[in-house]
């Protein structure tokens, strides 16, 4: 399937490796431009340097989205290097690390998780947007979580901080659909990453499962212990950049204010 995605240029926040990263990867190989984010450069580019080797084109921008002046700034690099955005892909955001309980949980750990998950969003969402107003065009994809729907007992601040970037990404949807424009949220479930990857092996380890077991042995053994998910194995990055890809082509057009869940069936739902 063609998805028509050439000649547009997509900016993915926090895709210096991940997720993004495989976002980034997916919409190049359907023949967007993309903008490559993140903090480290080093990182970035030697994602935005796979991207050019494999075919595709690719630009970076790094810049910390909790800052006014630094967004600005990497927008304006952004429209430099590749032009008019039309794809926005807010992904950057994630837990910052921190497995507060609601015996430790601090209002400043909030504060900082809604900067981080749903201002960073809003920041690049307000400038992009009048851009893509302009245009009557474009595609606003937000990385939210599964988490938002199935709030763990830990981590508070974090399921309630993607429960908000669903409730922007409903209310955007609204206000922009007769524009051309839509806005649609992704909530990943478990899903094959690094760190995912180095969980499920110590898990397996002190399972009896040997350090050099194939993956699918070490799923197996682990998974049970991290999510009950109806089809028997986690997700991998390519199949959330592929959602992305979906929803960013005009095959999508009539597709908005949707949360599309890519978790295995871990919430069905009507």
């Amino acid at each position: 399937m063609d998805l028509q995605l050439a000649g547009r240029v997509a900016l993915v926040t926090g895709s210096s490796k991940g997720i993004g990263a495989a976002i980034a990867g997916t919409l190049a190989h359907e023949g967007a431009t993309v903008v490559v984010h993140g903090r480290d450069p080093v990182q970035a580019q030697r994602i935005a340097r796979g991207i050019v080797e494999a075919g595709g084109r690719a630009h970076v921008v790094t810049g910390d989205l909790t800052d006014e002046a630094a967004v600005d700034q990497l927008l304006s690099a952004a429209r430099r290097q590749a032009g008019r955005i039309d794809i926005l892909v807010n992904n950057a955001g994630g837990s910052g690390g921190v497995q507060q309980t609601w015996e430790d949980t601090q209002p400043a750990t909030w504060q900082a998780s809604y900067d981080r998950n749903v201002l960073a969003a809003v920041r690049i969402i307000t400038r992009i947007l009048p851009d893509m107003r302009q245009a009557r065009w474009g595609r606003v994809i937000n990385i939210s979580s599964l988490a938002a729907l199935m709030p763990p007992p830990s981590r508070p601040e974090y399921a309630a901080s993607k429960l908000a970037m669903n409730a922007m990404t409903a209310s955007l949807a609204k206000a922009v659909a007769s524009e051309g424009i839509t806005v649609n949220a992704i909530s990943p479930g478990t899903i094959h990453s690094a760190a995912l990857d180095q969980r499920f092996r110590e898990v397996a380890r002190d399972g009896g499962v040997p350090e050099d077991a194939p993956w699918e042995e070490v799923e197996r053994m682990a998974l049970p212990h991290f999510a009950q998910v109806p089809v028997g194995r986690v997700g991998t990055l390519d199949e959330v950049a592929d959602a992305v890809a979906y929803l960013a082509s005009t095959k999508a057009a009539y597709i908005t204010g949707m949360n599309l869940r890519v978790d295995g069936g871990m919430l069905p739902g009507l």
